[in-house]
């Protein structure tokens, strides 16, 4: 943990954070769970079995609140992935000049480093869907399935609990072919099936091979999944969005300097052309 980082048993404070942009990371299509801010500029969703509260102050300080917080601020500064060198990383990606652009449309975005059954879920729910929907649907299946959380509100439910399912326990939701995914994959996670701590400790590769063998999930959710849960940051999620970007402006693929942080670039090229100038033309 940073030895600056301030805590009590309901406070998180880093400082430092004048980078981060809360808003563009929580909801530039990393997580499902996170609500928009309210009128203290506060972002709240459930994570790490508790409901919290973030923000940043006036002094650049990330403060995170919340029930029991301070004893787990190392699991909270790794979720924000405060500990980064994103300037450094900036610097090498804008080498190239699209790269740079998209980082100076929105340069602080930090990839969020979510539990990785967790993020499996939300982006098997996520297949060919949109955000309004995915949100109330993982919304759903939490009430009705999670263990409830410090401070309100409902966990995500564990792979044990929902291999316990069936077919029709998850009508309700109306997912549709989803069901069969999410149930394939709770099983494959509560029996070991798919070791979530080897692909943590092995390479990309490997994640992405036994991440797919999950009914449903292809190279992009499995892609999402190791960026967004295992933090790998060579992991290069292709949607509709990046597809047209790649064909348009990377044809050959990202220059080899970026790859080791091609996740990283995604994110940044992802998020201008979903919400910059050319998607507003595009509307």
């Amino acid at each position: 943990m940073l030895s600056v980082v301030k805590t009590d048993n309901d406070l998180i404070t880093v400082p430092g954070c004048s980078g981060l942009d809360l808003g563009a990371t929580l909801h530039c299509g990393q997580a499902f769970c996170w609500s928009y801010a309210d009128e203290d500029g506060a972002f709240s969703a459930v994570v790490g079995g508790r409901r919290i509260r973030v923000r940043t102050d006036v002094d650049g300080n990330l403060i995170i609140s919340g029930p029991g917080v301070g004893g787990s601020a190392d699991y909270y500064l790794r979720y924000f992935d405060v500990d980064r060198d994103y300037d450094g990383i900036k610097r090498i990606l804008s080498r190239d000049p699209g790269l740079a652009d998209a980082i100076r449309f929105s340069p602080g975005i930090h990839i969020l480093r979510q539990d990785p059954w967790e993020a499996l879920g939300s982006f098997i729910f996520s297949s060919n869907n949109n955000i309004t929907r995915i949100r109330g649907m993982i919304d759903k299946f939490c009430a009705m399935f999670g263990a409830p959380a410090a401070g309100g509100g409902y966990c995500f439910p564990s792979a044990e609990r929902v291999a316990g399912l069936q077919k029709h326990d998850l009508a309700p939701l109306r997912c549709g072919y989803r069901d069969d995914y999410i149930l394939d994959a709770a099983a494959r996670v509560a029996s070991g099936d798919i070791d979530l701590d080897a692909i943590d400790r092995e390479e990309t590769e490997y994640g992405r091979r036994e991440l797919m063998r999950v009914r449903g999930v292809g190279p992009k959710v499995a892609d999402c999944v190791l960026l967004f849960g295992f933090g790998k940051l060579d992991a290069f999620p292709l949607d509709v969005h990046m597809k047209r970007v790649m064909r348009e402006s990377y044809p050959n693929g990202l220059p080899s300097f970026a790859l080791p942080y091609a996740g990283i670039a995604q994110q940044y090229l992802f998020h201008r052309q979903r919400t910059g100038p050319r998607a507003a033309a595009l509307k």
